[in-house]
């Protein structure tokens, strides 16, 4: 195998591995808050509750977390990547949510049990039918 052969195969793997690497594992939001390191700075998609609103960006584990105030069943959220369009039509309603997660951000005050940063996709859910 020649010289450029082989460079173009390693390129080649080099560029597959990190396309890999950057797809999203899908994780509920129970896993990341009780084993955290598991998935620190990992590229994850999760199912939760949203909830968007000053100083309480967050995806609850149900809706009732967040009506109770219970932050540490929730992750905060970092959504200022998104359309505002995209972001105030998936507000309020269960969503699924794409991004990195974060074991140490915890959102405003340290209330949440850790954050999805660079949120990339946050579209309604509906469960299949």
């Amino acid at each position: 195998m020649s010289i450029m052969k082989r460079r173009a195969a390693f390129i080649g793997l080099v560029a597959f591995a990190t396309a890999v690497s950057a797809q999203s594992v899908d994780v509920s939001l129970i896993s990341l808050i009780a084993t955290p390191r598991e998935f620190d700075g990992k590229q994850v998609r999760v199912i939760g509750f949203a909830r968007l609103e000053f100083e309480g960006n967050a995806i609850y584990l149900h809706r009732e977390d967040y009506l109770q105030g219970i932050t540490k069943n929730g992750l905060w959220l970092d959504v200022e990547r998104l359309p505002k369009k995209s972001a105030a039509s998936a507000n309020n309603q269960y969503v699924i949510v794409e991004g990195v997660f974060s074991m140490t951000d915890k959102g405003h005050l340290g209330l949440w049990s850790g954050s999805i940063q660079k949120v990339t996709r946050m579209d309604p859910w509906s469960a299949p039918k």
